[in-house]
């Protein structure tokens, strides 16, 4: 389960610090470059609630299965894809098989942990790995991409595809049906709420250019809008809906899922922040920015490792407080050393920070997303937990940077603007973490 999280997270940090050299390679530049990033984050995001019920009742291992087949062979279209086209479709579609896999993956290691330190040794481990995964993306990225170009950030996760089908075969247990009667499954819903971010993203993208055609703009958003209106009253007659109404009578998982979709909002946008400051700003190359942002992903190794422990002694709720605030003021750091020109250096602390925001903030709102879970609900919200996770990065990514960055604001420090959205959004965060329900710490 865990090289399932960790390869996927290696695609993540490698295309991040390639996105320069994509936009040279196919000439593309500013908002119609992330979607490479965006495009991924929010197929996979939008598909995860899809995904966890299909887990749910289809079986664990058959989707497990299905989903990484359907994830390697997406990557191996986006390492050979001539056109930018073909790419952003090729990581369309590698979302697709996230979305089906990692629930499965996640829900395995829910039921093989009951609640308690084991399952919060177990998350962290899951944690550790994923952050293993950014080491040597970060790592990896910036040698692979100056040195064998950056098709190979695509092909270099195949082998680990290999080996989680390999293992899936050897150690699961094939599935056992839950009802021997078909299931109809929400498309609707499913379409409509991965139409909502994909049409929110392209109204702020085409909003922000300088040659912007405003009513494009304004009919995106307002489709984006209409869209999440008839997504939730799909969900209310659907006789099989994504989110089974009963999953909102939980209080404290909805308030998880909330402040994880504002905290990743943050997370994911400090690392393209990052990414631009070194090689937009100080003309640092991709080799260079990839050893500058190591000391970040070997701080969320060790973070992902104390989090567990601390958890188990306090609670998750005062890991989600340190995330928050570990968060917040890694974006102040940004600010400041964004706004004063600092060298490389100086992105320190704020990395340091960022990598507490994850550690401990994810793994908190993680644990607490999946509370009181059983056989039959347990993928429904794993996938409703990473959903949150993917599209609160993919919008907070294109929301933050998207208003931050525009051309058409000419604003004089984009890494300020962005990262005053990014506060307010935690800020929101913190109100709603202090009006969740708080658990005992455990001894």
């Amino acid at each position: 389960m865990s090289c399932l999280q960790f390869f996927i997270a290696v695609d993540v940090t490698v295309v991040n610090i390639a996105l320069p050299s994509i936009g040279e390679a196919f000439h593309v530049s500013g908002g119609a470059l992330t979607w490479v990033m965006v495009g991924y984050t929010i197929t996979a995001g939008g598909l995860l609630m899809l995904g966890g019920r299909l887990v749910d009742l289809f079986g664990r291992r058959r989707m497990l299965l299905t989903g990484t087949v359907v994830f390697g062979g997406a990557s191996l279209v986006a390492g050979l894809a001539p056109t930018f086209e073909l790419l952003v479709a090729a990581r369309l579609v590698q979302g697709v098989g996230e979305a089906v896999a990692l629930p499965a993956a996640m829900a395995t290691i829910i039921l093989l942990f009951p609640e308690g330190p084991a399952r919060s040794k177990a998350l962290g481990i899951w944690a550790a790995v994923a952050s293993g995964g950014l080491v040597v993306g970060f790592a990896l990225s910036g040698i692979i991409t100056a040195f064998l170009g950056w098709r190979w950030i695509f092909l270099i996760c195949l082998p680990f595809v290999l080996v989680v089908i390999i293992a899936t075969l050897a150690l699961l247990e094939p599935d056992r049906p839950h009802s021997d009667r078909p299931v109809p499954l929400d498309v609707p819903g499913t379409i409509l709420l991965t139409a909502c971010p994909l049409l929110f993203a392209s109204g702020v993208v085409t909003a922000g250019e300088s040659n912007t055609s405003w009513p494009i703009a304004v009919i995106a958003i307002s489709g984006s809008i209409v869209t999440a209106v008839m997504f939730v009253r799909v969900e209310r007659r659907a006789a099989n809906p994504l989110i089974p109404l009963g999953f909102f009578s939980h209080t404290g998982r909805v308030h998880a899922n909330l402040g994880t979709i504002l905290l990743s909002a943050a997370l994911s946008s400090s690392f393209l922040l990052f990414t631009f400051y070194l090689q937009d700003n100080l003309g640092v190359g991709p080799l260079e920015s990839g050893l500058v942002m190591l000391p970040l992903a070997i701080a969320l190794v060790a973070a992902a490792l104390v989090a567990p422990r601390f958890m188990t002694r306090w609670g998750a709720y005062t890991c989600v407080a340190i995330g928050l605030a570990s968060t917040a003021g890694a974006m102040v750091a940004i600010a400041v050393v964004t706004t004063v020109g600092a060298g490389p250096g100086w992105l320190l602390p704020a990395m340091i920070l960022v990598a507490a925001g994850m550690g401990f903030g994810i793994i908190g709102l993680q644990y607490q997303a999946v509370s009181d879970t059983t056989e039959y609900d347990a993928g429904t919200a794993s996938g409703v937990q990473r959903a949150a996770d993917q599209l609160g990065g993919a919008t907070g990514t294109t929301l933050y940077i998207g208003i931050g960055f525009a051309p058409a604001l000419h604003a004089d420090n984009p890494f300020l603007a962005s990262c005053l959205l990014a506060i307010l959004g935690l800020a929101a965060a913190a109100f709603i973490a202090i009006k969740a329900p708080k658990e005992s710490p455990r001894k």
